[in-house]
């Protein structure tokens, strides 16, 4: 089965009504005593309409460990999998037993093959990338004189954006590529680390108004505007230039700019192309936060402008969240115990013969039981802050891990605890 290029019969149903207020939220399964509605993700996964999975949020949240985890649970539930991942650390690779991965798939050995599925694993080269566009839409020598200049190399290795704006091109050519062979039949996409999580969707947008901007079209006006007219104008501004940058800097980016500018027509239909994939139903955004104030304000910036650019959102994971403690008993309680352990056990020793063998031990169970508690409730009070502004959004909620996730067992366990969603 391919990646379908209009919205799948499933996805299509469980969007309804929320087609009219721009989220789409999976199955739902929440009671009166959930903080939000529960985002089931197996459901999303196991939806053959769902054809691309997009793990987004601010930086240090866990993306990347969700998004290979999701991809490695749809892999062992049936489905054709390759996971897209934006990520320096290179962790994704360690943990999927490659020793490096890069611009192509690779298939990921360990995946239970009982449910005919499979998963490969990749991670974006961003001047790979660009090269391959450029390449794509010039002539080979326009596009040699393209990857040679200077210009392009800065902005292909370290512009601000062009990492988002790579993500979004090779997700694309995914796609298209899935269209034509059948591979995959499920994308999921690790967005990169940005400062904002926004990034990913206006990278395009930023890297057309530069392209854009009044400098770029200065330096194009030789080219094509009347030289009588702009000429002694343009004199003027680019001698001034030249003593700033230098002769050979101008000439270059004169250069650079004269040749990019005839592709980067294909730049934008490309870039508008993979901006209207994102927003067809086949898409499911999954925003991923850690129970913290910061992260979860990010969360509902990323909600928001999901839905004011007709994006479907499946729902919101909150990562690493604390566990309810299995004892019922509250901070202030765990508190006035532990004082009165303390206070005692300095008169008495052994308090009221209660044949502790270590009051301070006690007492330090009961300090950090109440600490955990504060901590519990803190999250859970933020967790019904956003839902309280965000009640359509389908939550799952993960508990922290006792140790950092760094094998295919550790990424099976992180999809188990997915699937449930609770704490």
């Amino acid at each position: 089965m391919t990646v379908s290029s209009t919205p799948g019969g499933g996805a299509a149903e469980r969007l309804g009504s929320h087609r009219r207020s721009s989220h789409r939220v999976g199955r739902l399964a929440g009671d009166a005593a959930e903080v939000a509605p529960h985002l089931d993700l197996d459901a999303l996964i196991d939806d053959r309409g769902t054809g691309i999975v997009v793990c987004c949020g601010s930086g240090g949240v866990g993306k990347t460990t969700t998004a290979a985890a999701l991809a490695m649970r749809a892999a062992e539930r049936g489905r054709k999998v390759v996971v897209l991942t934006i990520d320096p650390a290179r962790r994704l690779a360690q943990s999927m037993g490659i020793e490096e991965l890069d611009n192509t798939p690779r298939p990921v050995v360990g995946i239970d093959p009982a449910g005919g599925g499979s998963l490969d694993a990749m991670m974006l080269d961003m001047k790979s990338t660009f090269d391959e566009v450029v390449e794509s839409q010039a002539s080979p020598e326009k596009a040699r004189a393209i990857l040679d200049n200077p210009f392009y190399v800065a902005l292909s290795s370290s512009f601000a954006g062009t990492q988002e704006y790579m993500a979004m091109e090779k997700l694309g050519q995914i796609h298209r590529q899935a269209k034509v062979d059948g591979t995959y039949d499920l994308i999921v996409v690790d967005t990169p680390p940005s400062r904002s999580a926004l990034d990913f969707l206006d990278a395009p947008e930023r890297l057309s108004s530069f392209l854009d901007g009044r400098f770029i079209k200065l330096l194009l006006a030789p080219a094509k505007g009347p030289a009588k007219v702009l000429g002694m104008g343009f004199g003027l501004i680019t001698g001034a230039l030249t003593k700033v940058l230098g002769a050979q800097v101008l000439t270059d980016l004169q250069t650079f700019v004269a040749a990019f500018d005839t592709v980067f027509g294909g730049f934008r239909q490309r870039a508008q192309q993979t901006y209207a994939l994102l927003q067809d139903a086949q898409t499911a955004f999954v925003v991923v936060a850690a129970p913290e104030r910061d992260a979860l304000r990010e969360a509902a910036y990323f909600v928001e402008r999901l839905a004011d650019d007709r994006m479907p959102l499946a729902g919101l994971v909150v990562n690493r969240a604390h566990p309810q403690p299995p004892v019922d008993l509250g901070a202030e309680e765990a508190v006035a115990a532990a004082r009165w352990l303390a206070r005692n056990a300095e008169t008495e020793g052994d308090p009221g013969g209660t044949a502790l063998h270590d009051p301070a031990l006690a007492e330090g169970l009961l300090r950090l039981h109440a600490d955990h508690v504060r901590i519990t409730e803190r999250e859970g009070e933020l967790r019904r802050r956003f839902a309280a502004t965000h009640p359509e959004v389908a939550t799952a909620v993960v508990p922290a891990l006792a140790s950092d996730v760094h094998d295919l067992d550790g990424l099976r366990r992180v999809g188990e605890l997915l699937a449930v969603g609770r704490v």
